[in-house]
């Protein structure tokens, strides 16, 4: 099933490749889909879609027992074959030992600058929420900007303001009238 969802969703997409949050239970799994051409990007520490497993949003690998089970994921996840795994909220030391370590490309998110690449999540950055995550640096606050003109664009709205001439249709008095049923 995992082959047919992931085949489906690169075709009907146009996606190029899928991303598997990847503990050691889905080495199977990206080795499966990577013998059959899907490319998989894994996904190893903290993992937004496992929060229930762990109860809270909170980084990882910072005890010897999550250090060992996410350096060992990040392991599991590289020899099945996935392109490249993004490394989530772990400590500095484990991100440069698990980047060190495996020929993989990682990207990191809360993993400090040791990975081989960033990436943020585009709402998170720009400040669209109130809460953001301990990692996230804010490049704008565009929620109180989209806000206000929001707010604007209601007051106009309701004292009739908007739309304005310009950007209001008139009657071209200058063209000819059509003929009926042409």
């Amino acid at each position: 099933q995992a082959f047919d969802n992931a085949s489906r969703l690169l075709k009907e997409t146009g996606a190029q490749a899928v991303k598997l949050e990847s503990g050691r239970y889905a080495a199977d799994t990206i080795r499966f889909l990577v013998e059959r051409g899907v490319p998989v990007m894994g996904h190893v520490g903290l993992r937004p879609q496992a929060i229930n497993v762990y109860g809270a949003f909170k980084a990882r690998g910072r005890t010897t027992a999550e250090r060992a089970e996410t350096l060992a994921e990040a392991e599991a996840t590289a020899n099945a074959g996935a392109f490249a795994i993004v490394v989530e909220g772990v400590a500095e030391d484990l991100a440069r030992e698990i980047t060190e370590r495996i020929s993989t490309p990682t990207i990191g998110i809360g993993a400090s600058s040791v990975c081989d690449g960033q990436i943020l999540v585009t709402p998170d950055m720009l400040g669209l929420f109130d809460w953001t995550p301990k990692f996230v640096k804010r490049y704008a606050g565009l929620r109180a900007s989209i806000r206000e003109a929001v707010d604007q664009y209601a007051s106009e709205v309701r004292r009739r303001s908007f739309p304005e001439a310009a950007q209001v249709y008139r009657l071209d008095s200058s063209a000819p009238p059509r003929k009926s049923g042409a």
